[in-house]
């Protein structure tokens, strides 16, 4: 009884209501406040504010004067969430602003953008019926503030800062897709109450005309139900088994709320997705045959503001290249400075005849082949010399492993103990005096006890041409592979590629592994190799218009 609102439409009514509750509470000896509570009268669908009420002798607070906040919604005279939408958006606003000033770098900016203002703002979202049209508003205010922090220009597309199945993947949060999720969430929360008044009482959760949260409620619902009659599928490389979901008819309440929730945030990628396809430069990673790299807050920590501005803008390709100065306007030719030809970025970081000629690509080249020759030379020192066979474990249906699950997995360099390494940094190269060729590997792996060979060949290529460059170098070893094999040893051909932007190929994960290189050893092994051309190309866009060429000492 704390809270109280008399629509009444005379004053007489009004006391007489008064007069029976002060009857009702002097009855159930109760003690009651008056100060804790509103009052709102209307006579003839308007305001009433010249009526004063008191109960116990003393006054009951107006609606008109004295909002009040009940589960952290308000009310006020207009019983409308109109001015609750403007205080949500002043919120915003003046927090982007606190943000802002607090003179931190941009990275820390955004950290306390998505931890600390994003969720005091989703319950309001939550609770208030809140336009879609005017969250979008928000989120549009949010990209502006992001981009400025990131350092990032403002025709950059906001896929990029919100995509979770892109190439690059940064650790943020979407306010329309929090929104969606949070109504969906609120519909299943109120049709599936254990309260029979609650569930039956055919509440509507309101979002607008642009998007309906039942609607997309009903329709993850179906798409969920589909998924159980066309069962659970494997996508890539992925073995019978390894993707695993609870169905939808044997799931739990709980189970279901949560697999309709990643079915809106799985629709809401999807769109994202569409968007980027259609978009030129910017949505060009989408036809990348690489590894995604996904950038949680420890990696953006230990990024300094430019290298991190250089590879989210290398991956959308709104870096101010010539060729994008002037599609922007901002310059008449778009001529390379060292060639002359159209400077686009594939240009500057892959395609350019003179800084070829120069040993820039080379010397990024050996950057990537030293951190991947040094993940190889520690490993060749834990080969086994008595290794077991790798062998396959059969059971029945619903059976546990019991004991050992697994030991530690077999590998080309087990066997033998004499592996010599040689890599072809500073072209020093020589072939192990198997066969004669005039071919040079950039790694080659020998063991004369084991007569075994294997030949790495790293390629350095644009994201769009990883395909091109394994089928091109598997072609040019084949020979030199079946040359080794007559000779009488086990040879092995494992081209690599690493991107120029730090996106490496799955060839790179299948040498680490076919060599015994797994699990957490394997991942640090490519993301080394990553973050070492991403670094040097970097380096190479700085001196991108330097007619002389000298090489960072720091690597």
């Amino acid at each position: 009884m704390d809270d109280l609102t008399i629509t009444t439409e005379s004053h007489i009514q009004a006391r007489w209501i008064l007069n029976a509750l002060e009857d009702v509470v002097t009855w159930a000896r109760m003690n009651f406040k008056p100060r804790k509570s509103r009052v709102l009268i209307l006579r003839k669908g308007k305001v009433w504010p010249n009526t004063t009420l008191r109960v116990q002798g003393e006054e009951i607070p107006s609606l008109i004067n004295n909002p009040v906040k009940c589960l952290g919604k308000w009310f006020d005279t207009t019983l409308s969430d109109t001015n609750n939408n403007e205080r949500i958006k002043q919120q915003l606003q003046d927090g982007l602003k606190k943000i802002d000033g607090t003179g931190l770098p941009g990275k820390f900016k955004a950290w306390l953008f998505q931890h600390g203002l994003l969720p005091r703002l989703l319950w309001p979202l939550t609770l208030y019926e809140v336009p879609t049209s005017t969250v979008e508003g928000l989120e549009t205010m949010v990209n502006r503030y992001l981009r400025r922090w990131f350092g990032l220009p403002p025709s950059m597309t906001s896929i990029g800062l919100y995509n979770k199945t892109g190439m690059l993947q940064l650790p943020l949060s979407s306010i329309v897709e929090e929104y969606k999720v949070s109504k969906a969430r609120l519909v299943l929360t109120l049709r599936d109450s254990s309260d029979m008044s609650i569930s039956r009482a055919g509440i509507e959760v309101r979002t607008g005309r642009r998007w309906s949260a039942s609607s997309a409620v009903e329709k993850a619902e179906s798409r969920l139900k589909h998924q159980d009659i066309v069962g659970i599928s494997c996508s890539g490389r992925q073995g019978l088994g390894n993707n695993t979901r609870p169905l939808w008819n044997s799931a739990t309440t709980g189970e279901r709320r949560a697999l309709v929730q990643s079915e809106i945030r799985r629709e809401e990628e999807e769109s994202r997705k569409v968007k980027a396809v259609q978009m030129g430069n910017q949505g060009s990673w989408t036809k990348w045959q690489t590894s995604e790299r996904k950038l949680n807050w420890t990696d953006i920590w230990k990024y300094q503001f430019f290298q991190l501005q250089f590879l989210i803008r290398a991956v959308y390709d709104v870096l101010p290249t010539p060729a994008n100065l002037q599609r922007w306007g901002l310059a008449e030719a778009a001529e390379c400075a060292l060639c002359g030809s159209r400077a686009t970025l594939d240009h500057i970081l892959s395609s350019c005849k003179e800084a070829l000629s120069q040993g820039r690509y080379r010397w990024r080249h050996d950057q990537v082949l030293r951190e991947i020759a040094d993940t190889l030379e520690r490993q060749k020192k834990k080969a086994r010399v008595h290794a077991k066979p790798r062998h396959i474990n059969f059971i029945q249906a619903g059976a546990r492993i019991e004991g050992n699950k697994g030991g530690q997995p077999c590998s080309i360099l087990d066997g033998s103990n004499d592996w010599e390494l040689q890599a072809d940094i500073g072209k020093r190269l020589q072939f192990p005096d198997i066969v004669h060729t005039t071919l040079r590997p950039d790694i080659v792996m020998s063991s004369a006890k084991a007569k075994k060979i294997v030949i790495v060949e790293l390629t350095v290529p644009w994201e769009e041409r990883c395909t091109q460059a394994y089928e091109r170098k598997k072609a040019k070893y084949e020979d030199l592979i079946q040359e080794c094999r007559q000779a009488g040893w086990k040879a092995w051909n494992y081209p690599v590629e690493v991107g120029c932007r730090g996106f490496p190929a799955p060839s790179l994960g299948k040498m680490f592994q076919d060599v015994g290189i797994v699990g957490q050893a394997r991942k640090l092994a490519i993301k080394k190799a990553s973050q070492s051309a991403e670094k040097s190309s970097s380096w190479l866009w700085l001196r991108r218009n330097a007619s002389s060429w000298k090489p960072s000492t720091n690597g």
